[in-house]
């Protein structure tokens, strides 16, 4: 029982882990080698793209901006462009023409490069066609340079104060409510089991008179 315990609770933070790791904010520094626009049929990844624009219909393939950048590693990092509208991740992104002007805008050469820090959420997975989704470039000075995500930071500091105050309410209702329960009925049990004892000491001490008294008998047969 308690390595089941322990398996659900890494499970569980693993789960709360990658949904907050895919939902929240990241930076990245890159360089923009160029931008493109694609026609996409999401299949078994559609999880992973976002509703077709604000006031477009809903179709089964459209149109997708894809932004291509360079990593300071040399390594590449293409990211997809669309827009979050109302619904999940609650970004409100509606301005997906606009960044892809912008990321045009900021195209460099590996001779001459430019800079820039993509805020964006999401995964890069190469076997499944999943791109991170950007929501917004802006140019900076270097690849070093630091941006600290405060965002997270606070999100995360009161997600845990969350936590935590509801684990103390339910170590105080299982210490008010539960456990009484628990010691009540373990007493009860206890009880029952001193009572069934002493039944059967009764019982045993009845048929030793018994089994005495038949004795006799045989002794005066005898």
């Amino acid at each position: 029982m308690r390595y089941v315990k322990w398996t659900l609770i890494v499970l569980a933070v693993t789960l709360v882990a990658g949904f907050l790791h895919y939902t929240l904010p990241q930076n990245d520094i890159v360089r923009i080698a160029d931008t493109y626009e694609k026609r996409v049929d999401p299949g078994e990844n559609a999880w992973f793209w976002a509703a077709p624009d604000a006031g477009n219909a809903s179709v089964v393939n459209r149109d997708v901006f894809f932004i291509q950048t360079i990593q300071s590693n040399g390594r590449p990092m293409v990211y997809r462009n669309e827009d979050t509208s109302w619904g999940w991740p609650p970004y409100f992104k509606f301005d997906t023409s606009n960044l892809q002007t912008e990321a045009a805008d900021l195209k460099s050469t590996k001779d001459a490069p430019q800079w820039v820090a993509v805020r964006h959420y999401g995964w890069r997975n190469e076997f499944m066609s999943i791109y991170p989704n950007a929501v917004s470039v802006r140019p900076v000075e270097s690849p070093d340079t630091t941006i600290i995500p405060w965002f997270n930071i606070i999100l995360l500091i009161l997600m845990s104060l969350i936590a935590l105050r509801i684990y103390r309410s339910i170590q105080r209702f299982r210490t008010r409510r539960i456990d009484p329960v628990l010691e009540d009925i373990g007493e009860a049990f206890d009880t029952a089991g001193d009572h069934a004892g002493a039944a059967q000491d009764k019982a045993a001490g009845l048929w030793g008179r018994m089994a005495a008294w038949l004795s006799t008998w045989r002794a005066k047969g005898k």
